[in-house]
């Protein structure tokens, strides 16, 4: 490397991920060592990635989690934990380091404060060390806990939660057309990495996992790139793996009102615990992919209820026109199918009920059989799951002429606390104290 590429590489390092490495120990000539080293791993191109917004922080601590109404991010990483030890204050040491670690690695700093590569070569590393010279990306880390944390399948209060599991926190019913498979649906604890950079989100599950052994372990995960909903007006909507945008309506950040009615659990939902978090609910839903090629475009659009193009509704011009449900068309049928995507799951049909959506496309290879094992890994945040994302799902499992080329497969209810206030603070404090 020739000086002015590692005086480069150190320059552009100091404004971007490795800000700040604390060291124990080391004097100014291990800490220039580690510098030198830490730049030999920059990425081309990553000065320009540092200067670009989608490479920035977002702030770690706030009255609510990042990651819910926060900008959706490129890609995901999530992950659902099993918590396998009995010991209560095992667990909230575990999430106090959590915590710790998911504030430096969201300021772009290593997990661990020794980092990949400060420590004694002798140690093991407190930092797995693959998103060193990498920028921040926007990741955000999003924690939920299980109802199974709470009461697990054989009945047990493990941790002295029972008492405190929120009414909201109900399981999900049976729906029609449901092919659940168990060993990837559920879970004691959930986290959400989104980011503009899939090793970072992965670097930042993996730190987590790490620091829990032996309190936890990985029930499933599930990696998603291309966001399939916007969350803020300055996003345009995204498409979908069928090719149609997808979360046109979808609650913004800027709706405050709405945000307030039915995002954030309030007081009077009866979880103290709880005010100012949100409900996840998580669906993993195969797209029969070659199946939906082989229509026609006519025939998605009548499914979908909006055209392919513009995503304009049916019988509409504008992507955000309001859909108009009473249009007919000239053979006196509805414009809009009465089966159609669209028109189930509008709020006119569901008491007001919305969604703030934050899913994800995926991929998971073939199935073995020629076909691609491909879809869209649904998350959406909700104030409380039984009055809106239950009879909404239970309105489109009965009736939605898109279940043709639909199997859910996986499933997952989280109930996600409000944000973490300061360094004192840390995730699932409310609960636990």
């Amino acid at each position: 490397m020739s000086e002015q590429s590692s005086t480069t590489g150190r320059g552009r390092r100091r404004l971007t991920r490795r800000r700040a490495i604390t060291l124990a120990g080391v004097g100014v000539a291990g800490v220039a060592g580690v510098a030198a080293g830490a730049g030999a791993l920059t990425r081309d191109g990553d000065r320009a990635a540092a200067n670009d917004g989608a490479a920035g922080a977002v702030p770690f601590h706030g009255e609510h989690q990042a990651g819910i109404t926060t900008p959706a991010q490129d890609r995901l990483h999530f992950v659902a934990f099993d918590v396998i030890t009995k010991d209560r204050d095992r667990l909230v040491a575990m999430l106090q380091e959590w915590t710790a670690a998911a504030a430096r690695m969201a300021g772009g700093k290593d997990a661990g404060v020794i980092g990949a590569v400060g420590g004694m070569p002798e140690a093991p590393p407190d930092d797995t060390g693959e998103a060193l010279g990498l920028p921040p990306s926007q990741l955000t880390l999003t924690v939920g806990f299980g109802a199974t944390l709470f009461r697990d399948a054989q009945g047990r209060d493990r941790f002295g939660l029972a008492g405190r599991r929120p009414a909201a926190l109900a399981d999900l019913p049976h729906f029609a057309g449901d092919a659940l498979r168990p060993e990837i649906s559920g879970g004691d604890l959930c986290v959400q990495a989104c980011a503009n950079d899939p090793q970072v989100a992965v670097h930042a599950i993996r730190n987590l996992a790490r620091i829990g052994m032996g309190v936890v372990s990985v029930r499933w995960s599930q990696l998603g790139f291309g966001r399939t909903s916007s969350t803020s007006r300055d996003q345009a909507t995204p498409r979908n793996l069928f090719g149609f945008k997808d979360g046109t309506a979808n609650l913004k950040a800027e709706d405050a009102g709405l945000l307030r009615e039915q995002l954030w659990a309030q007081p009077e939902d009866g979880a103290d615990w709880m005010t100012g978090g949100s409900y996840l609910v998580t669906r993993k839903i195969r797209m029969q992919i070659e199946t939906w090629d082989r229509s026609s475009l006519t025939e998605q659009e009548q499914i979908v209820g909006r055209t392919k193009g513009s995503g304009a509704p049916l019988g509409r011009r504008d992507e955000f026109d309001e859909p108009d449900f009473a249009a007919k068309g000239d053979d006196g049928q509805p414009v809009i199918a009465v089966d159609s995507h669209v028109r189930l799951a509008h709020p006119t049909l569901n008491n007001g009920a919305r969604l703030l959506r934050r899913g994800y496309n995926y991929v998971d290879g073939s199935d073995g059989l020629g076909r691609l094992d491909a879809g869209l890994f649904f998350m959406a945040y909700q104030r409380d799951p039984r009055r809106q994302f239950v009879p909404i799902q239970t309105q489109l499992a009965r009736n939605d002429a898109m279940n043709e080329y639909l199997r859910h497969v996986s499933s997952g209810l989280f109930a996600c606390p409000a944000g973490v206030r300061d360094a004192a603070d840390w995730w699932g404090r409310a609960l636990f104290s």
